[in-house]
């Protein structure tokens, strides 16, 4: 067994802003995984590193997949506990070679075109009369649950738009998420939770910064609005932090985002975790390719999932590749008789 991976670059259409700044490019890397014997053909995954949230994103991520790619050619485990969007990587790449190279890491309905998933509308963070217009437009194209980024703008104008929307689709038409990337100090916290409850706001994703569990434990049993984790679960590599996490903070959701949780099987875990609990969750990309998107919607897709789920970034980039997942307003779908072409990863600088 062999692996090569190859860094690109995503280039995104609109600058992407959020409480931490503002991307317009964004790093990835593509494994693949072959048999020395028959090179050309091989299974496809994505280490969807997230830079400035990823725990692993630093000067020794090359070195890793270096030494990863060094270990399989002669048999050896590698590490990957504390890399998560590797593990994610490798995990598809895997699935795809023992599946045959198809681009089928999760067969079920989903990937034979006889399910869809429904997705939220992902409004980026811009100036009100932006952001208003994204809205406009996600609303236009048939979307009944919009996710907002908030906390970087002034919070008047956010509060302003939020009931500008809900003062014209009621809770039963339109479902209302926000992610406040941990925007709010810990002193206006429960006032702006408070704020938001009031206008029908479904959840709140990550009101405060990480690593502060006490105080998101007090804001989750004291806030009227149900709060989900996302930041909180990175950097949780055993399952008793894991579980300390859920039982300490007792959030009412978590944000499952494989590529920084540890792949499919560290996101598992989680999902075990929070329903012993009774923490419900749902699922949202980190802004990989097509290629990650790909197959976290097939594994998606394989969970059961009902509600809205965060996987409408795969239009978002410029440059980004071709897969059998198509787009129809809120409905993300799988094309069986849609091969993946695998000619479109010929060019890429591939380290083997």
């Amino acid at each position: 067994m062999r692996m090569a991976f190859a860094p690109y670059r995503l280039l995104f259409k609109e600058p992407g802003g959020t409480s931490r700044g503002v991307m317009t490019e964004k790093p990835t890397f593509l494994i693949r995984l072959y048999d020395k014997r028959q090179p050309e053909i091989y299974g496809i995954g994505e280490a969807g590193v997230f830079p400035g949230l990823s725990p692993e994103a630093d000067g020794n991520y090359v070195n890793k997949l270096i030494e990863l790619l060094a270990n399989i050619a002669i048999g050896r485990p590698t590490d990957l506990s504390r890399h998560p969007s590797i593990q994610a990587g490798l995990e598809q790449a895997i699935r795809d070679f023992t599946g045959g190279c198809r681009g089928i890491y999760f067969p079920s309905a989903f990937t034979q075109g006889e399910s869809e998933i429904t997705i939220n509308g992902l409004i980026w963070m811009g100036d009100f009369d932006t952001m208003m217009s994204r809205v406009e437009e996600k609303l236009a194209l048939g979307f009944h649950c919009l996710k907002l980024k908030i906390g970087a703008i002034d919070w008047h104008k956010e509060l302003e738009m939020i009931r500008l929307i809900r003062n014209r689709y009621s809770e039963n038409e339109l479902q209302i998420r926000v992610d406040a990337n941990g925007a709010f100090s810990p002193d206006e916290a429960l006032g702006r939770l408070r704020q938001l409850a009031e206008l029908g706001i479904h959840s709140i994703e990550q009101p405060i910064k990480a690593a502060n569990p006490e105080l998101m434990a007090t804001l989750c049993r004291e806030s009227p609005l149900p709060i989900a984790l996302d930041e909180e679960l990175i950097g949780k590599f055993t399952s008793e932090e894991k579980r300390a996490t859920i039982e300490t903070i007792r959030p009412a959701y978590i944000i499952l985002k494989p590529s920084l949780i540890g792949g499919f099987s560290g996101a598992q875990e989680w999902i075990g975790l929070a329903e012993e609990a009774g923490v419900r969750w749902w699922v949202t990309s980190a802004l990989e390719s097509n290629v990650g998107l790909n197959a976290l919607a097939q594994w998606t897709a394989s969970l059961g999932v009902t509600i809205p789920q965060g996987l409408g970034t795969g239009g978002v980039f410029t440059n980004n590749f071709t897969t059998p997942l198509s787009l129809h307003g809120e409905k993300l779908s799988y094309s069986p008789d849609v091969s993946l072409d695998h000619g479109q990863f010929a060019n890429l600088h591939w380290n083997e």
